[in-house]
């Protein structure tokens, strides 16, 4: 029963502080700290994120213009523009991406029953990467070009949920299909990336971890048949085929069978062509699997949009990736809130009427029933609904 607490304090309950504590104590550093603590940290990034502030002033001016109120929101420290950029410059970033992990296992449990447009029982992930643009004056060990600075945020998202299961941040200068080599690949799950990760070599480690992969051929692919399998045209297919690779390198770096399926879009018409290590399900499933990778593509545009990781708070990678790690940790959070009040809404609403309510005193589920909004579908609109589930 609320008892007059602000919905922002009933949102953190949500938090596993025991883990979270955990998190911290792993890494260094953290026993000399009185005044200001991670939690109060974690906190104020998340007002941040939730409410839209700009930069440090103006999370240190709306925060203590709330006064005593900020016991109550969870905040015990002092906070103070200073004390803020410090904590973001000097203290771990792994605190919050561990942290991340685990609100990432509570959120997956969750969602591991919900529909993501084709029906499957195996885990199926899409990976790819998007990059967000620096001054490189202020950035410059992001250097992405000679007079250009970026990050990169390398993907691994679960499609069941939308979660991010697996996020590396790195300059823009590294290249999508050198990720492959920190990954560690799940046996039985589907992994769906573009033809920017194919790379043959990399490739035969995802399938001697009897993983699979979907992914497009480029338009120098060179394999020669073994035999095709019955196709039905009317549904955009044109071959199912198994091949050998022909290219001398290529051949000894995936020695094995690959299946290639050639798939015609009938509503645009386009070609797609289509190589994975996976025989068991329909072709027609697999061009529907790559379909759902525009799912992480979706899933970049949303969190560009309703969280704060296009603009800084702090210049130096630790405090980059601070706030990365904390942004996708609230993202995390609304989700798992969402799905244990059952709410009908998108995430989108969800956050909109946070970012109004936040300081109220009522009960968070009653807050977030009056939120009737509904999106009115267009029929000639082709754009996915990502978080409309």
């Amino acid at each position: 029963m609320n008892e007059g607490r602000t919905i922002f304090a009933q949102l953190m309950d949500s938090l596993p502080r025991f883990e979270f504590q955990q998190c911290v104590q792993r890494y260094p550093g953290t026993r000399r700290i009185r005044s200001f603590s991670h939690l109060d940290q974690f906190y104020c990034m998340a007002f941040a994120q939730l409410t839209g502030r700009e930069g440090l002033r103006d999370i240190e001016t709306c925060l203590r213009a709330l006064g005593p109120k900020l016991y109550h929101l969870g905040i015990r420290g002092h906070v103070a523009r200073s004390t803020l950029a410090d904590a973001n410059e000097t203290r771990s970033w792994r605190i919050y991406a561990d942290f991340a992990q685990v609100l990432l296992g509570i959120a997956r449990r969750l969602y591991v029953h919900e529909p993501f447009g084709v029906e499957l029982d195996e885990t199926v992930y899409a990976l790819d990467s998007t990059t967000i643009d620096l001054c490189l004056a202020l950035f410059p060990w992001a250097q992405f070009r000679r007079r250009k600075a970026a990050v990169k945020l390398h993907t691994l998202l679960d499609l069941r949920g939308n979660l991010p299961t697996v996020v590396i941040i790195t300059s823009g200068k590294v290249h999508d299909v050198n990720i492959l080599d920190q990954l560690s690949f799940e046996a039985g799950a589907i992994y769906i990336f573009d033809r920017g990760y194919l790379d043959f070599e990399r490739l035969y480690r995802i399938h001697a971890a009897k993983a699979f992969f979907i992914t497009r051929a480029k338009t120098n692919f060179d394999a020669h048949r073994l035999y095709s399998r019955p196709i039905d045209k009317s549904t955009g297919l044109r071959c199912d085929q198994t091949v050998l690779l022909n290219g001398v390198r290529t051949s000894l770096d995936y020695p094995d069978r690959l299946r290639r399926i050639v798939y015609v879009d009938p509503d645009q018409g386009k070609r797609f062509e289509f190589i994975t290590n996976h025989f068991a399900v329909p072709a027609l499933v697999i061009a529907q699997l790559y379909k759902c990778r525009w799912q992480v593509e979706l899933f970049f545009k949303w969190i560009k949009q309703h969280l704060r990781i296009k603009a800084f708070f702090g210049t130096s990678e630790n405090a980059v990736k601070t706030q990365v790690w904390i942004a996708l940790s609230v993202y995390l959070l609304v989700a798992i809130v969402k799905k244990r009040l059952a709410l009908p809404h998108s995430l989108y609403t969800i956050l909109q009427v946070l970012s109004l309510t936040l300081f109220e005193k009522t009960p968070i589920l009653q807050a977030l029933s009056y939120a009737d909004y509904r999106i009115e579908e267009d029929p000639q609109c082709r754009q996915l609904n990502l978080f409309d589930f």
